[in-house]
């Protein structure tokens, strides 16, 4: 613009220009959003690594107990791990393991088994087990089996009484058979179930063993003894009873298991009662 003595005027903009932020800022957003997409891929990647592992491992577990136990095909066996399963995996020890089922055969009776071990090799060559555990629950029909093959004890009428069990035997006494009802103190000797008199009944009455050596004598010598059940031939070698109790309606055994079991094959066989 010229004004009245032919200067020249500056210019001024009608409206201030403002600032454009650099392009290279709105840049940043796409590699953003590709690693938030990356990590999550990770993320689901590692769940569905975890859970086929936790199923490939369930299931490897299940087919070696119904095979080594020739179990049916439909046998329920609950397998549980410590999670995450696969960093276990990849190291080649499981912290924990449980397996459990009902209805287990062992010889001619059937037990509820369950089983913990901690620091399980998953390999070959992987050494022994750290520590493991197992608890073999006996219902009261399948006790009065294992008590029929005990000398003097019929095995008819048992009950489970905490802390005790009951059951009926026949004192010979000349030539009669005197009923008596004997309530057994259970315990582990040996690796064996001992049944221990700790008290009495004749007719209702309920005596002590003394009472009975008073009215009979010697004849009570026979029944007022330790009942011994032998279980080691019904499991491997590798078990052997610690400790066994009464609970409402079963014989519970705790048992310990031997850790080489995993990798020694005479630990695996039967036990013997000889």
């Amino acid at each position: 613009m010229t004004d009245v003595s032919g200067a020249t005027q500056p210019t001024l903009p009608l409206f201030e220009a403002t600032a454009v932020p650099p392009k290279r800022r709105r840049r940043a957003l796409p590699w953003i959003i590709a690693l938030v997409v990356v990590v999550g891929l990770a993320v689901a990647a590692w769940f569905v690594a975890e859970s086929i592992t936790r199923s490939i491992l369930t299931n490897t577990v299940r087919e070696q107990v119904i095979t080594r136990l020739a179990l049916p095909e439909d046998q329920q066996i609950d397998v549980g791990f410590d999670e995450p399963v696969l960093p276990q995996v990849i190291g080649g020890r499981l912290d924990r393991l449980d397996v459990a089922s009902d209805g287990i055969p062992l010889g001619d009776v059937l037990a509820d088994v369950s089983v913990r071990a901690t620091d399980v090799p998953i390999r070959a060559d992987g050494g022994d087990i750290g520590s493991a555990e197992a608890t073999v629950v006996f219902a009261e029909d399948q006790l009065e089996t294992l008590l029929s093959q005990v000398s003097g004890v019929s095995g008819a009428g048992v009950q489970l009484d905490p802390p005790n069990v009951t059951v009926e035997v026949e004192m010979p006494l000349f030539a009669l058979s005197v009923p008596l009802g004997l309530d057994l103190t259970p315990s582990a000797v040996d690796g064996d179930i001992v049944l221990t008199p700790t008290a009495v009944r004749l007719g209702g009455a309920a005596l002590t063993g003394d009472d009975l050596r008073q009215r009979f004598g010697s004849a009570a010598d026979g029944v007022l003894r330790d009942y011994s059940i032998c279980i080691r031939d019904r499991l491997p070698a590798g078990l052997t009873l610690r400790e066994v109790r009464v609970e409402r309606g079963a014989l519970v055994a705790e048992v310990d298991v031997d850790g080489a079991i995993i990798r020694d094959p005479a630990l695996q066989a039967d036990g013997t009662c000889a």
